[in-house]
């Protein structure tokens, strides 16, 4: 292709170059490679848990620090994720750390595109393949249902109140089907719209300290459910 101005070109080769840059860490790596390198390794009774997600994991430390404090649970959310983001991440971000167990909880952001285009059968997918790295590497996998959204502030009319239920149906089926353990916190947040009310979500997706509330105990009981099967 041939320019005329030498001044056209040099913007394209800069926006091309700058495109490549932003692309290089597409999966985020560098976000926690330097915590994961500081981290000692696990002590034989160590029952270290990963909690692996998005802004919904990640805001759990920030709303409800408490929940994290003086126990061996780390969190490795990375904001805005998606599970094709999260499967190349989880070697580093989760088998490194060679925890007892894995909470996933991911899909509301394919379901939204951040990423592009997905289906919930490439979602289901994903969170599949996370799931059988765990276990070819010993260790317990806990697999969430999508929280309730009745739909995406920041993207809209992507449909999540019908498109979240089908995924977790996916999900459960086959976490029961491979006796993975199945934590069900949609049911617990849901209202009649198929999404959260404000107090428990102020934007209708992330959740407050009070929506965290709900979930802590049931995260707990399904850790103690996995870490019982090693």
């Amino acid at each position: 292709m041939h320019f005329k101005s030498p001044k056209i070109f040099a913007v394209i080769c800069c926006l091309f170059m700058c495109s490549i840059i932003s692309a290089q860490d597409w999966a985020q790596l560098d976000v926690y490679k330097g915590a994961n390198k500081s981290l000692n390794e696990p002590s034989d009774i160590e029952e270290r848990v990963v909690f692996y997600g998005n802004s919904i994991t990640i805001g759990w430390s920030d709303a409800m620090p408490g929940f994290f404090e003086g126990k061996a649970y780390i969190n490795r959310g990375i904001s805005g994720q998606t599970t094709p983001q999260m499967l190349v991440r989880f070697r580093q971000d989760v088998l490194s750390l060679k925890p007892k167990a894995v909470v996933i909880l991911a899909g509301t952001n394919d379901i939204a595109g951040n990423t592009g285009p997905m289906t919930l059968k490439q979602i289901l997918g994903n969170l599949i393949s996370m799931s059988q790295l765990a276990r070819a590497n010993d260790m317990q996998v806990v697999l969430c249902s999508v929280l309730p959204a009745s739909d995406y502030p920041w993207k809209l009319g992507m449909q999540p109140n019908l498109k979240i239920p089908e995924l977790n149906a996916m999900i459960k089926k086959y976490a029961e089907k491979n006796k993975l353990i199945y934590l069900d916190y949609f049911s617990a947040l849901v209202n009649d719209s198929n999404g959260m009310d404000e107090e428990l979500a102020h934007d209708g997706v992330h959740p407050t300290k009070k929506g965290y509330a709900i979930m802590a105990p049931l995260a707990e009981n399904a850790i103690k459910k996995a870490l019982k099967r090693k």
